[in-house]
């Protein structure tokens, strides 16, 4: 939602105790998102064939048509009854100011679906979900052998120092931005170098200067890619990730691996919303 005046126009500092404004927001826009959903779009750009996993409410049926639409599969995606689906209400302001709200709904029943489910699978990501399904799915899949990143995101806070490293000593690789990065290092007491070496590849994204790939005791510098134009950062993580998962799967060194990454930020950066670009 866009509010086309200013929230602090309408927030007296002398009356914040007790807090009661509205804002009328005549733009509003609602797009599918989420980080499996947009990992996976992403991926389906790419030519591959990603297998979101997650639990999802009852008012999903919109998305899953905007699934098949996509030819995204839906067989890893399960509907709890009596629950919403995950969903983000943000209200933007003309200074670019958010006011947002977040219910995790169904995604609290994430570990409700185990990883023995998705046979095949060659390659994983951990991303941002309810936290003991993270967990979960993490042990599971070291327990599986199959591979994966672990991409904590917006979750990363709810782990303390110790969880987050048994998660790098469980993960092959890791994704952080570098505000991620900052905190995963206070809370481990560790450098970034030193977090690389519990894993095959620490890849740290820092916005507009491009991206760090840690591996095999070097430093990977990836440039970032020049966007068209600079409309939304939302869901450029998701679109990055989705060139790492790529480029690991299709045996890419890690140079074109992080430039196919960084690609992808900048093509969706052009665009509103997380999954309405294109290649």
């Amino acid at each position: 939602m866009v509010f086309p005046d200013k929230f602090k126009n309408h927030i007296l500092p002398d009356k914040v105790h007790m807090l009661n404004v509205a804002f009328l927001v005549p733009e509003l826009r609602r797009e599918f998102g989420g980080c499996a959903g947009n990992i996976a779009y992403n991926l389906k750009l790419l030519g591959d064939n990603p297998l979101p996993m997650g639990t999802v409410g009852t008012d999903f049926g919109p998305y899953a048509e905007w699934m098949d639409k996509n030819d995204i599969s839906r067989q890893h995606v399960h509907v709890k009854q009596g629950h919403y689906t995950a969903q983000a209400f943000i209200t933007t302001d003309m200074d670019d100011n958010q006011i947002t709200a977040f219910h995790p709904g169904a995604m609290n029943l994430a570990h409700e679906t185990p990883i023995s489910e998705a046979d095949g699978v060659t390659l994983a990501i951990v991303a941002p979900d309810g936290r003991d399904g993270m967990v979960q799915h993490a042990e599971q899949l070291k327990a599986a052998g199959i591979p994966f990143i672990f991409d904590p995101g917006q979750g990363l806070p709810m782990f303390n120092g110790d969880e987050l490293m048994q998660f790098a000593e469980q993960a092959t690789y890791i994704a952080l931005n570098d505000y991620e990065a900052q905190l995963f290092m206070d809370r481990t007491g560790l450098p970034e170098e030193e977090i690389a070496r519990h894993v095959d590849a620490l890849i740290i994204t820092r916005g507009a200067q491009g991206s760090h790939i840690y591996t095999e005791n070097k430093r990977i510098d990836i440039p970032c890619d020049k966007a068209e134009a600079i409309v939304d950062p939302t869901g450029c993580g998701d679109a990055y990730r989705a060139g790492l998962l790529h480029g690991i799967m299709h045996g890419k060194d890690w140079e074109e691996t992080g430039r196919i990454a960084a690609k992808l930020g900048a093509i969706k950066i052009a665009q509103h919303g997380t999954q309405n670009h294109s290649l």
